[in-house]
């Protein structure tokens, strides 16, 4: 678009179906980079990927011309295909219904960039469940508990 300068940051935080772990280790970091390559595809910029077994944080520079549901969608869908024609598991994986969606400042990148990095580390400590509630209430954002991801 002429004239449009934009600078918009998102981070995607979504769950597999049930919260299962089913995202192996091994060959994570395959799935994130497919995931990259959908993002780069839709002419966005993936900024991180990373995860544990049981769901995903993706940063993405959008454009205007992109929406954030539009994205998530296409990111889930063919993720998920990717991971069913891979064959990484015996049953049909699926991601969970919804999302999170956050947005962020450009002197926030780091800081969002290293958390997401570090989720290793993180979840030896918080929760899955902890983490996203400690999300939403930060960032000041009303729900119901009973609309949120599926818990174990």
């Amino acid at each position: 678009m002429a004239n449009t300068y934009s600078q918009i940051y998102i981070q995607y935080v979504f769950a597999v179906k049930s919260r299962a772990c089913l995202l192996h280790e091994d060959w994570r970091p395959e799935v994130f980079q497919y995931m990259a390559g959908i993002i780069k595809t839709k002419n966005q910029k993936p900024i991180v990927i990373n995860g544990m077994a049981d769901h995903v944080h993706i940063l993405v520079g959008l454009s205007p011309t992109m929406s954030v549901s539009d994205l998530i969608r296409d990111i889930k869908n063919n993720s998920s295909k990717f991971i069913n024609n891979k064959k990484y598991l015996k049953s049909n994986f699926e991601w969970q219904e919804g999302y999170g969606a956050f947005s962020y400042a450009h002197s926030q990148l780091d800081s969002v960039y290293n958390y997401i990095l570090n989720q290793k580390q993180h979840h030896q400590i918080h929760s899955f469940k902890d983490e996203y509630i400690e999300m939403l209430q930060k960032l000041e954002i009303e729900y119901n508990e009973k609309y949120l991801f599926e818990w174990l």
